[in-house]
């Protein structure tokens, strides 16, 4: 594998979890518009997308492999708690 063949596979291994963190901070903004106005995005988007790529990581040295239902669910729960602590719980302030 080349080094262009080795940059697209960590990509593509990382890019689900970096979306995630990304779409679900933007419509976290949009449902929770009030409660989220003094929020920014960015301290919303950036510690949901690193937490998902720390369990996608987590996932594949687990299980051996990526890919696995398990990882995938870990990864939108913890961008799950990522949102809740950055934007409702003590990592607000």
């Amino acid at each position: 594998m080349g080094p262009i063949d080795a940059f697209w596979h960590l990509a593509n291994l990382f890019l689900p979890a970096l979306a995630l963190g990304a779409l679900a901070a933007a419509l976290a903004k949009l449902l929770w518009r009030r409660e989220l106005a003094a929020v920014a995005w960015r301290r919303l988007a950036l510690p949901a997308a690193l937490a998902g790529a720390a369990l996608t990581l987590a996932g594949l040295l687990l299980f051996g492999r990526d890919g696995k239902m398990a990882t995938y669910a870990a990864v939108v729960a913890g961008c799950a708690l990522m949102l809740w602590w950055r934007g409702f719980g003590p990592g607000r302030k």
